[in-house]
């Protein structure tokens, strides 16, 4: 199919296309807001990616492309960069993390609910060490009972992968999440429908910590951490079929895709409210998000410091 690459604020597009490519992909096109980079950069990187064309607006590539990837770091400008693209019939992949308010989750559940092909989110959920492990029988592996797993760096635009990895190994269901103190980092209790627990720690460390799961079942632990040079691959393989069409299967349901964004939110409301335990279906339009546009500034600025 033909790919739209929808702003390049981060390192994923740079690092995506090859992958997208060797899978069999056209990337044809890109568009920059201009939300990190200064005027010009989108010309630039065309050049050096060997992407053919730079679109004047969204609205132009969406006549042209199959499926637009939307790499904005201001998560809360996905759903409008998606719009035209659904507008149009167009498939989308929504960079991680995929909302940060639950106007914009609300929007994309309604979208897929209409016929849409929205995925994406955060690679973490389709690592392949995850997928090794629960691809061995259950009688070799045993039933998980209680999941740990973490990052560093923040809360949410890296966090995500933590709730993400956890969302892949348990599936979904999340009924609760409660905050029970931060030491050097944050920790989040996730507990799900049939009592399994998972436990996150996350946010920001003075060194680097890999993505990390510890997994306790009936039949003993398995510990890992994923290979980060796999990550990106991990994700296309699963989500570029269902985008192109060559299957009608969604890689993860819609609610559950959303889930991690779900938990962090609620995460959010539990340590602003003392550590109490807030349910997923207590959310509602006036639960306060992450403010995408004041991460999209410190990245900004972290990138080109004044």
């Amino acid at each position: 199919m033909k790919i739209g690459v929808v702003d390049l604020d981060t390192s994923h597009p740079q690092n995506w296309i090859p992958i997208e490519r060797e899978l069999g992909h056209e990337v044809a096109g890109l568009w920059d807001g201009g939300s990190v980079h200064p005027a010009g950069y989108a010309e630039k990187f065309a050049a050096e990616h060997k992407v053919p064309k730079v679109y004047e607006s969204l609205e132009a590539m969406a006549r042209e492309v199959d499926c637009a990837i939307i790499h904005a770091c201001n998560w809360d400008t996905h759903v409008e960069k998606a719009r035209p693209f659904v507008e149009a019939g167009k498939s989308v992949l929504l960079d991680k993390p995929v909302a940060g308010n639950m106007r914009d989750i609300a929007q994309i559940k309604q979208w897929v609910r209409d016929g849409a092909r929205i995925s994406g989110g955060s690679s973490l959920r389709f690592c392949y060490e995850t997928r090794d492990w629960l691809a061995k029988p259950v009688e070799e592996r045993g039933v998980p009972h209680t999941v740990l797993c973490g990052c560093g760096v923040d809360e949410f635009n890296y966090g995500i992968h933590a709730y993400a990895m956890l969302s892949g190994i348990l599936g979904p269901g999340i009924r609760t999440v409660r905050h029970f103190g931060k030491g050097v980092q944050r920790r989040i209790e996730v507990t799900w429908e049939d009592g399994t627990a998972g436990f996150l720690v996350i946010g920001k460390m003075d060194g680097w910590i890999p993505f990390h799961a510890d997994i306790i079942t009936n039949k003993g632990v398995a510990q890992y951490t994923a290979d980060s040079a796999k990550l990106y691959r991990a994700l296309l393989e699963r989500v570029l079929p269902y985008l192109a069409g060559e299957t009608d299967t969604p890689p993860v349901g819609i609610d559950a895709l959303l889930e991690p964004e779900l938990c962090a939110l609620a995460a959010r409301v539990s340590w602003s409210n003392g550590g109490k335990a807030v349910a997923l279906d207590e959310l509602g339009p006036d639960t306060e998000g992450y403010d995408g546009a004041a991460f999209a500034l410190e990245y900004q600025q972290m990138r080109y410091p004044r």
